[in-house]
């Protein structure tokens, strides 16, 4: 199984200029969690989730309508081909742990998106179950703490 077998093709994106209060509407009209940033050719440059939001509200201290999301979105973006394989996906989110990364095509733009809800899918199905088996291991990669402080989308 490729990655672009398992993908959501319909990603929500948004642009570094957009507004704190745009991105957190678009959120909760799509029931996401994040959004892909992307420039203008549809090249993902960041992500910014919800919880990126409430933390820039809460240290930047501005209405979110006067800040944009470049002030909180995550720049260090990890993403993967559309042709990554299963286990190239799980071990990219495993070591970054990240809940979500962007599937990008040969040209580096965005196609879709694979989440740990993705992947705990697959594993249900009973042609793929031999397919995921580090998905235990990437959700406890995922979730577990992290000691040093660092911050990764």
């Amino acid at each position: 199984m490729k990655a672009k077998d398992l993908m959501s093709h319909n990603v929500c994106t948004c642009s570094p200029e957009t507004s704190l209060h745009d991105a957190a509407h678009a959120m909760w009209t799509s029931d996401v969690g994040c959004l892909v940033v992307t420039d203008a050719d549809r090249k993902p440059i960041g992500m910014i989730t919800d919880r990126d939001i409430a933390m820039a509200a809460y240290t930047q201290g501005v209405l979110l309508r006067d800040a944009r999301v470049k002030s909180a979105m995550a720049r260090n973006l990890l993403a993967c081909l559309d042709t990554a394989s299963l286990g190239e996906v799980e071990s990219l989110m495993n070591r970054a742990q990240i809940r979500r990364i962007p599937v990008i095509d040969a040209s580096g733009k965005l196609v879709g998106i694979v989440a740990l809800a993705d992947l705990a899918r697959s594993a249900q199905h009973p042609l793929h179950i031999a397919e995921t088996p580090g998905l235990a291991k990437t959700l406890a990669g995922i979730t577990e703490r992290r000691l040093d402080g660092a911050s990764v989308i």
